[in-house]
């Protein structure tokens, strides 16, 4: 199985979420095989009527928050890991 596409689709499984609650607790249970999440915040958008969502979160170590960026293509976002999210309309 491709690694990259197993990422993409991890990634737009989250897009199902409808509210905050249910994306923290689906972002919890996607980084859970990386590590403990430590911290979240969750803030909503509306751009060009796309609704995303910016996920800031920390994991216990820098460690498991490289190897979390590195299978699931995201960035780091100052000292957070940064995951934007397509929420469906």
């Amino acid at each position: 199985m491709n690694a990259a596409r197993t990422s993409a689709e991890r990634l737009r499984a989250l897009t199902d979420c409808g509210d905050p609650d249910r994306l923290r607790a689906a972002i919890r249970e996607l980084c859970a095989e990386f590590g403990k999440v430590t911290s979240i915040s969750i803030m909503t958008m509306t751009e060009a009527e796309q609704r995303r969502a910016l996920c800031f979160l920390r994991l216990e170590s820098e460690a498991q928050e490289i190897e979390l960026m590195s299978s699931l293509g995201v960035s780091r976002f100052g000292s957070e890991v940064l995951v934007v999210v397509d929420l469906a309309h």
